[in-house]
């Protein structure tokens, strides 16, 4: 079995467009996910989501990078230290 590791996704979304996107590419992964929370902040016009994690690092790069180059969304990677 390959070594998976535990990460966090955080994701800004600016770009309403790009929500289906992100969930089909949420959806693609997601038999690594553990679990999801998303809270939109009507105030500044965004929604920021969490996503955990527990995949080969080369899956959770792909997703973050997927994610990350869609117009009007940012995304950043936190990993933990256990392996």
């Amino acid at each position: 079995m390959e070594e998976t590791r535990i990460a966090l996704i955080g994701i800004i979304v600016e770009n309403p467009e790009a929500v289906e996107q992100i969930n089909r590419l949420l959806h693609e992964y997601s038999s690594y996910i553990i679990g999801r929370m998303g809270l939109p902040y009507r105030a500044r016009g965004v929604s920021i989501i969490r996503v955990v994690i527990d995949a080969p690092g080369a899956s959770i790069s792909a997703l973050s990078g997927k994610l990350g180059m869609l117009p009007g969304v940012s995304t950043k990677t936190l990993y933990s230290k256990i392996s």
